[in-house]
């Protein structure tokens, strides 16, 4: 199903998927080859160890299903609704294509790997509640919104380190910070994009300053990937037992530089050469 409005496309593979699922292999790799080209990226990025995931689906996907057909019929307006109201707020239009799959357990959803990104959304790791998933969209969009406007102001790309640890602070604070500008929830959605959040928010919160030191010192001890797995995946949280604790350190870091530079700049300040120093500084100030 193929839905326009506004100036981007929304191909919804589901309804296809719901209508003709049967519990199999077969079945789910007819589906992934049908509509290969939502899926390309996907396999590539977001969903390792594929082939165990597959198997894993198929019995993770019926006490699953009445919300993925919940959620399948209202993204779409709910996606709308979310580009309607950035448009109104920042002057910005989305042409880039939109993906609604049902994966095997990978990733929620993401950006692709382009300056003005694509989106993918994944039902099957989503909550149907209107509020989480108008979340999930905004923060999704809020990384589409993040690229826009930096390229709007002559932001040289070919210069951004994009798996730095502090790129990847700034985008996922700025994602945060703009999903709420947008959508109304509790604090804790904006960071697990569910109900289940409000224990992690409170660790957070009380133990800041402790999360942040940390993450300094793997900025010097461990590799790049090591990072991000550790601070920003679903697969980290050795430290603390908490997941995805980067999230909430970036978001933190964003509220500084808005309160020292106002939103419009600081956006756009990882075009500047001292972008590192500044976030550095800022964590050193916070730990």
């Amino acid at each position: 199903m193929e839905w326009r409005k506004l100036n981007m496309k929304i191909y919804n593979t589901v309804p296809y998927f719901l209508s003709n699922y049967m519990p199999s292999e077969l079945f789910l790799k007819h589906y992934y080859a049908k509509f290969s080209q939502h899926f390309k990226e996907y396999f590539l990025y977001h969903c390792k160890n594929a082939d165990e995931k597959i198997k894993n689906a198929i019995q993770k996907y019926p006490s699953k299903m009445s919300e993925i057909k919940e959620s399948s019929g209202k993204i779409e307006s709910l996606i709308q609704q979310v580009v309607l109201t950035y448009r109104q707020k920042y002057n910005v239009e989305f042409t880039s294509d939109v993906h609604i799959i049902v994966g095997a357990y990978g990733s929620n959803a993401f950006t692709h790997r382009q300056i003005i990104p694509e989106v993918t959304f994944c039902l099957e790791k989503l909550s149907s509640n209107d509020k989480h998933l108008k979340v999930i969209i905004a923060h999704e969009f809020g990384h589409a919104l993040h690229n826009i406007l930096s390229d709007q102001e002559g932001m040289d790309w070919s210069k951004v380190q994009w798996v730095h640890p502090f790129t990847t602070l700034f985008q996922e604070g700025f994602a945060t910070f703009f999903s709420e500008q947008v959508a109304d929830a509790d604090k804790s959605v904006y960071f697990l994009y569910d109900d289940t959040g409000k224990e992690w928010l409170r660790f957070a919160e009380n133990n800041k300053k402790e999360i942040i030191s940390t993450f300094l010192g793997d900025i010097n001890k461990r590799t790049q990937p090591e990072i991000f797995d550790e601070w920003f995946s679903i697969n980290g949280g050795s430290y603390f037992g908490f997941e995805r604790l980067g999230y909430f350190i970036g978001y933190n870091v964003i509220q500084i530089l808005i309160e020292k530079y106002q939103e419009t700049r600081a956006v756009t300040l990882w075009k500047e050469s001292t972008f590192h120093q500044e976030i550095e500084n800022i964590l050193l100030e916070l730990s």
